[in-house]
């Protein structure tokens, strides 16, 4: 299931019925010693999660993968994969859509829409052992079905593409985030990889809020500065921000 490319680049496959998340199973093959460029998938999770430990929904039908990165970068460049994988993403999914790809968009950070609606999430989490940074992507992505109870728009691939099937994703994310990566890793890679993102970004020249520990923060976006930060251009300047939600339109309350 992982693509030509990919595998000529030495990833590796696991697969699972069902886990808890791929994520926890990452970690553990990195607590017995594996060296990376390792995807584990799993047909359903019972203990998925997304960013700031929010649970995600998995049943059967979907995509819930992990890949393992042992000391793929320096610790300052990491938030970049975030945007490298994002593009993997988009790459796949416009393979399996076809004409109509031309709905999908990135959200600042980690989202893919279909349509303004969120069709894929991602999460990063990296830990230092050994002087080395390792790093796990969790990529989560609506195939056949989507949550219902979300403080936003959620959709899947087959409501665009019906013959979008879980094997066909994993293939053209694996390559994608093969050839991705490939840019990035070189010298400047970043600027390329912040240019393709910038032409697929959601919301760009829109009034968007960002939620921060400190508050909403409502304005503009304009851009993304050279390291990934979103710029924004609100009544009182122009800030740039390093993490944060996203908001666009009214959010659900609760």
């Amino acid at each position: 299931m992982l693509g030509e490319t990919a595998r000529a680049a030495g990833y590796r496959l696991i697969i699972r019925d069902e886990v808890g998340s791929t994520m926890e199973e990452a970690r553990r093959a990195l607590d017995q010693g594996e060296p990376g460029k390792l995807w584990i998938v799993a047909r359903s999770q019972n203990a998925g999660r997304g960013r700031h430990g929010r649970q995600w929904g998995s049943p059967p039908g979907n995509l819930y993968a992990s890949l393992l990165l042992t000391d793929p970068c320096e610790p300052a460049l990491a938030p970049q994969l975030g945007f490298v994988v994002g593009l993997a993403l988009h790459d796949a999914a416009s393979k399996l859509l076809g004409e109509a790809a031309s709905g999908l968009r990135l959200k600042w950070p980690n989202d893919l829409l279909l349509d303004r609606a969120k069709t894929s999430g991602l999460l990063l989490e990296g830990e230092s052992r050994a002087g080395r940074l390792n790093i796990i992507v969790g990529c989560g992505v609506n195939i056949a079905s989507c949550p219902t109870d979300t403080p936003y728009p959620a959709t899947f691939l087959k409501t665009a593409a019906p013959q979008a099937t879980v094997e066909a994703m994993l293939t053209g994310l694996s390559d994608a985030f093969a050839q991705r990566f490939a840019i990035w890793s070189q010298p400047g890679g970043f600027g390329p990889i912040r240019a393709a993102w910038l032409e697929r970004a959601a919301f760009l020249g829109e009034t968007i809020t960002i939620r921060l520990p400190e508050g909403p923060l409502t304005g503009i976006f304009i851009g993304l500065d050279p390291t990934g930060r979103l710029e924004l251009e609100t009544g009182t300047g122009r800030r740039v921000i390093d993490a944060g939600d996203l908001f666009f339109g009214p959010p659900r309350q609760g």
